[in-house]
């Protein structure tokens, strides 16, 4: 090989060694954006228990160890704001009660459940101390409870098929506004029961300690069906799954990780969130040791998650809350 042939194949092994150097940088930076995961819209509704949750996760940097970039929240104080931006598109991620997730996924909405969070345990009816002890007992008295939510008629349909008792029919409902009204009704004696659920529930039994619960929603219809009525989970836009195939492993996983932190220190959690939650912290104290706000982490990744909003969801569509069954498609997986 002449001198000259010898540096010609030196030249080409730079160039090819550099083009390699350059491909390489190519494909490992794309790599480590993949890895931090997409920049992500989430919300919370205050006050209320969603802010406990977004307030851990962030404080704790949950979202980042998990490959998640969410960021501060966007919070909301109306219900049905909250509810409606997330369907109209305007964030991505949304924790809310599974049904409402089930109702506008039916109705088109492009989203997708990705976990429940908490166990229907936070449903309650309440009544003064010498006040009704069964709910049958409340047959021409005066219930006061938020009507024209899901809750209000998830519950009605779940005491009139364990029980046979209509609430809608049987009683005299009191209509409200807002979960924290029905229990002060009952506070100032304005009404023989308040269906709410937590922190309402504990905010009153810390005023008043000798109201008492007389009906769970949780506990009553895990004895009917053997199974967790879900309540409160997470929901993603599918758009934002569609960007990241490994999306929604992400989300189970910092949620679950959110979950076990905050019953694994109590304390800690409750002082994180602190004022945010718009809750005194010794009422989440209360709520979450009585075994009312049950946080259950339960993944749509695995059969026995879905599985558990099937029933959920096949009892609903039997009390026509839900126009028809779930399918396969309102599970992310």
């Amino acid at each position: 090989m002449t001198s000259t042939e010898l540096r010609s194949r030196r030249s080409f092994l730079a160039l090819s060694l550099g083009g390699a150097a350059v491909a390489g940088s190519a494909i490992c930076v794309p790599s480590m954006a993949r890895a931090q995961g997409q920049s992500l819209k989430w919300a919370n509704l205050a006050p209320g228990f969603t802010t406990l949750i977004t307030d851990y996760m962030i404080a704790k940097g949950i979202d980042k160890s998990n490959g998640l970039s969410l960021g501060k929240p966007t919070s909301y104080t109306a219900v049905t704001t909250y509810y409606n931006d997330f369907v109209a598109g305007n964030y991505d991620v949304c924790i809310g009660s599974w049904d409402t997730f089930a109702a506008r996924y039916l109705q088109g909405v492009p989203l997708q459940y990705v976990c429940t969070i908490t166990t229907a345990n936070m449903i309650n009816i309440l009544t003064p101390g010498g006040g009704a002890a069964t709910v049958k007992a409340l047959e021409g008295k005066t219930l006061a409870a938020p009507q024209s939510t899901g809750t209000y008629r998830m519950m009605r349909a779940l005491i009139k098929e364990l029980e046979g008792f209509d609430i809608e029919t049987s009683t005299k409902i009191q209509n409200v506004d807002n979960p924290a009204a029905p229990v002060t009704l009952v506070m100032a004696n304005r009404a023989d029961a308040a269906l709410s659920w937590e922190p309402n529930i504990s905010a009153g039994l810390k005023r008043v300690p000798d109201m008492k619960v007389i009906y769970n929603a949780g506990v009553e219809y895990r004895k009917k069906f053997n199974i967790d009525l879900p309540y409160f989970g997470v929901a993603v836009r599918k758009e934002a799954a569609a960007r990241d195939p490994q999306l929604v492993a992400r989300l189970n996983k910092a949620f679950a990780d959110c979950l076990a932190g905050i019953t694994g220190n109590v304390e800690e959690a409750v002082s994180i969130a602190g004022a945010n939650s718009g809750i005194p912290a010794d009422v989440l104290r209360i709520a979450i040791s009585s075994g009312r706000l049950q946080f259950k982490h339960v993944s749509m990744s695995d059969e026995s998650g879905k599985q558990s909003l099937r029933v959920a969801g096949d009892f609903l569509t039997r009390n026509a809350l839900l126009p028809r069954a779930l399918d396969s498609g309102f599970f992310a997986a």
